[in-house]
This record gives C-alpha cells, sequence and structure tokens, in this order.
C-alpha cells in the first residue's frame, strides 16, 4: 500500500507525531508497555506507521515496522468475515439454529444457580441462532473473565484451551448451560469460536485453511495465521503481564512461545498473529466495501450489513450487556453488529469518532478501526495483558482525530 506525507490526505504530520510522543512519555519510558507499533492509513494510503520501544525488553530488541503480534480477539472479526463468505454462498441464513448443524445444542438450556457439575437450569425462551453467534448475544460465557460459577465451569473444562479441536470444543460446550436465554442480553464470549466451527463444517475445509485460501492469500497477508514459522520468530514480539504495581513481567516469550508450535485447536476467538501491515490489508479491505488490490472477499452490501448495529432496538452495549460481561470498548454510545462494535453516538461514548466507525480490539492490548465518514483506517499493535490495563486506545482516538485537518 502507498506510504504518502500526511498533508497529502488531510492530515498533519505534527498532530501524528504526537501519538510516538504520548507513547514513549506516558507508557515506554514509564515502564508500563515494552513497545508499539502505529499505523494511520487514509484514502488508502499509509500516512503514519511507527515502531516505539521495543518487541523484546529481555533481549533489547526494537520494535519493527513488521513485528509480528499475538492479535488475541482482533480473531474475531476475520471469523465473521469468514462465515458471512459462505452467507453470501447460500450456505445458512442469519436466522438459522446453530443446532441445524450442531444437533447435541437443541436443547440447551440456561443457568440458574448453582456450581458445575450441580447446576440448576431452566428452558431457554428460543433457539440459538447463527446471528446470536456473530453478535454476543448467544448466551455462551468465556471462562477468562472469572466472575460467575458459570465461568469456572468453563475452566474446569478447559473450554477454548489445551488439546483437541473444534469439534471437541463444541461437544464439551453442549454439556454447559448458558448464561441466558439467546437474544436476551449481549454477553462477550466463546460464541465466535463456534463461528470458527460453522465455517469447518460449511466449506468442508478445516478453519486455517479456510482462511488461508480464502482470505489471507487473496489479501497479501502473508505474515498472518495460527503459528510463527521457524524463521520469522526472531521477528515475534515477547508479551507481558501487568504487574500490582503498575509494571509489567513476561507473560509470554517469543523465543519459548505456544505460538511458535503447531496446534489443532484453531480459535475463532483469539488464535490468530499479525503484523500492522497485514492487519491494515484485511481492514482496508473491509472500508473498501469487501475488496482489495482485484481480491473480492466480500460484496460491498454484506460489509455494510456486518458494520451495522444489530443490537435489538438499535440499542448500545450499556443497555444489553450482562452486569459479568467484558468488552473491548466502551459500552456507552457503542453497538455491535456481525463481528464488530459499531459507533452509533460518539458524544455519548465520550471518545472522538464518526457514527457508523467500526472494528474491535484484542486481550494483548491491539486494536483496530475503520471510520467510513473520514475514509479512515487505524491500526495498533501492542503486547500487555489484559487490554483493561491500559486507556491507550481512546487516547489514541483523540490523537488521531485531533491530527485530521479535512
Amino acid at each position: 500500500m502507498d506510504r504518502v506525507s500526511p498533508e497529502a490526505v488531510g492530515l498533519s504530520s505534527a498532530g501524528l507525531a504526537r501519538i510516538d510522543d504520548h507513547l514513549r512519555a506516558r507508557y515506554v519510558d514509564a515502564g508500563r508497555i515494552a513497545g508499539a507499533l502505529t499505523l494511520v492509513a487514509r484514502r488508502g494510503k499509509v500516512a503514519f506507521l511507527s515502531p516505539v520501544g521495543q518487541m523484546d525488553r529481555e533481549r533489547s530488541k526494537p520494535m519493527r515496522a513488521d513485528t509480528i503480534f499475538r492479535i488475541y480477539s482482533m480473531t474475531k472479526p476475520v471469523a465473521s468475515v469468514a462465515l458471512m463468505m459462505l452467507h453470501e454462498r447460500g450456505a445458512f441464513q442469519l436466522g438459522d439454529p446453530v443446532h441445524k448443524w450442531l444437533p447435541a445444542w437443541e436443547h440447551l438450556r440456561v443457568y440458574k444457580y448453582g456450581q458445575h457439575p450441580n447446576f440448576v437450569t431452566v428452558a431457554a425462551d428460543r433457539a440459538m441462532t447463527v446471528r446470536d453467534l456473530l453478535t454476543h448475544t448467544s448466551g455462551l460465557s468465556y471462562g477468562i473473565m472469572e466472575r460467575t460459577h458459570l465461568d469456572a465451569a468453563y475452566r474446569k473444562l478447559s473450554i477454548g484451551d489445551g488439546p483437541g479441536t473444534l469439534a471437541d470444543m463444541m461437544a464439551k460446550l453442549s454439556q454447559l448451560p448458558l448464561a441466558f436465554s439467546p437474544g436476551a442480553r449481549w454477553g462477550y464470549s466463546v460464541a465466535t469460536d463456534v463461528v470458527a466451527r460453522l465455517v469447518e463444517i460449511l466449506s468442508g475445509e478445516r478453519f486455517d485453511d479456510y482462511l488461508f485460501n480464502h482470505i489471507f492469500q487473496p489479501l497479501g497477508m502473508v505474515d498472518t495465521g495460527f503459528t510463527v514459522a521457524a524463521d520469522k520468530v526472531p521477528r515475534f514480539a515477547s508479551n507481558y503481564v501487568r504487574s500490582p504495581d503498575g509494571g509489567m513481567t513476561l507473560f509470554d516469550d517469543a523465543v519459548d512461545s505456544k505460538y511458535a508450535r503447531p496446534k489443532t485447536l484453531l480459535l475463532g476467538t483469539s488464535g490468530l498473529v499479525s503484523t500492522a501491515v497485514d492487519y491494515l490489508r484485511f481492514a482496508e479491505m473491509l472500508r473498501r466495501g469487501g475488496e482489495l488490490d482485484g481480491a473480492r472477499i466480500l460484496g460491498p452490501r454484506t460489509v455494510r450489513h456486518m458494520t451495522a448495529n444489530h443490537l435489538p432496538g438499535g440499542a448500545d452495549l450499556a443497555a444489553i450487556a450482562t452486569e459479568s460481561s467484558f468488552s473491548e470498548v466502551r459500552y456507552e454510545g457503542v453497538g455491535f453488529g456481525l463481528g464488530f462494535h459499531v459507533s452509533i453516538d460518539p458524544v455519548r461514548a465520550q471518545v472522538p469518532g464518526s457514527v457508523g466507525e467500526y472494528g474491535w480490539g484484542g486481550m494483548a492490548s491491539t486494536a483496530f478501526w475503520v471510520d467510513p465518514a473520514e475514509d479512515l483506517t487505524v491500526v495498533f499493535m501492542t503486547q500487555l495483558v489484559p487490554s483493561s490495563a491500559l486507556t491507550v486506545r481512546s487516547e489514541l482516538k483523540s490523537i488521531v482525530y485531533g491530527a485530521i485537518l479535512d
């Protein structure tokens, strides 16, 4: 993708320079993150691509423009696109029940009280649909949230963790109740792993093969996948976790990472690694209506449908999210589409932006967003767990929008 001066696309060089100044002063020099990489593109041109700090603090390796990162939940939009590609081929309808392909899920019940395995449950109000999976209104939960007895059961059964396959994971999930009746609430969950399994069933391809054949290869995303090849490990960032004193400790060493080893559990929620440039190609494909450099991934109307707010009654997350839920974005003024957050009221969200902006983030504090109104795409990469430890992503938005001149 072409690189231009910020002014050539209506951005301020001085304004964008504040990104690195802010990251260094508040985060890198303060020992809160090892390093970061920010990419800002407008009107299809890269106006800012700047690494700061280190990709590997233990080995004093500087951050690079081609550093490979764990993108965790930024896998979810990719998996959602994969499934909607099959929707365009008539493989399913959004209102189809999930048990059409996972028969053991036909009579899932809803948690009332108790601890595993002695749950007391009630019947769900209706069946879970494919749309529920894509919008996180399925009633499924997430062990990583550690807030309820149901979350604890996910951890006890190693849902989304360890060996096995997506098919094995679906079998485990069929043994657990839902957190709420499908469609009743919004709750962040492993729903996108079910999306990944549906991609396998509907396409006849393993999930990683489908992504490579139909998204990564056509878009030229050469560094994106479920594992880091041996010759690319020198470009792989180490991952850190916030320590109680506000600093950080090593969480996943790049040299000895599980991402450098083959795996069989190919998660749609959190499995991928990528670079800022690779992920920009995915995001730009969306901004351009499903096509990039001659590769048509989705139709423009499908992209518009995916990036509209699908929450009941046009509600925002604050109105419908469960009390125990987690989100990579603010709840106020933000809706949810088919795999993406969607801005519906930037004033209520208290963060600059435009109505219709969409994107998502990841557990290691990564983020991306696309603003169609401004022809703007931003990808932010770093490696600090959990993402809730930092406010850097909303601060980045303030700086980027402050740099727009026209």
